[in-house]
């Protein structure tokens, strides 16, 4: 059995959802969205909750189960809540800023780049270093956080780029001269 695909997703107060057999429509407080889903999955409103049923246990079906029911709770969330992501930027030199609807990266090019945002995306820039990421698609946040992460990513020997907002890097110890050679 799918252990995420039986949880039910609690709607908050001030959002609201329609079914209409694999078309959901949710609205809220910071936006809506709607998506169509695939039709072997019913989906069902039942006390303030929404509730994912599959018809079989075939493995396409108990896929298909977990992950409608993860696409509808980050539906739920996006519109009550949103979602964001935060990008910093390392570098001596390296610098981040808004200008309308675009954002400006000096990341060490001889041109300053230039990323128009996405609609449904806002981004903000806090100082210089550090860029936030925010919207109601999950997955437009996150695809949008990652092409930004892309036009510099971490160098692995110094760090210097564009990383997100609490990952790691492990930098590699470079050279470590001629040993043993007269």
């Amino acid at each position: 059995m799918s252990r995420v695909g039986l949880l039910p997703i609690a709607i908050p107060r001030d959002t609201e959802v329609k079914v209409n057999g694999s078309e959901v429509v949710a609205k809220g407080s910071k936006g809506e969205l709607s998506r169509r889903f695939h039709p072997a999955i019913s989906i069902a409103l039942k006390d303030g909750c929404l509730i994912v049923t599959r018809p079989s246990d075939s493995r396409v079906h108990r896929s298909l189960h977990g992950l409608t029911r993860s696409l509808l709770a980050n539906m739920v969330t996006g519109v009550s809540k949103g979602f964001e992501k935060s990008l910093e930027i390392n570098g001596v030199g390296y610098r981040a800023q808004k200008t309308g609807d675009k954002l400006l990266l000096q990341v060490g090019y001889a041109n300053t780049v230039e990323f128009s945002t996405p609609p449904g995306i806002s981004i903000s820039v806090e100082g210089a270093n550090r860029i936030h990421v925010t919207g109601i698609d999950k997955q437009l946040v996150g695809e949008t956080a990652a092409k930004i992460r892309a036009i510099r990513p971490p160098d692995s020997y110094k760090g210097k780029g564009i990383k997100y907002e609490g990952e790691r890097l492990r930098l590699k110890p470079g050279k470590s001269g001629k040993i043993g050679k007269k």
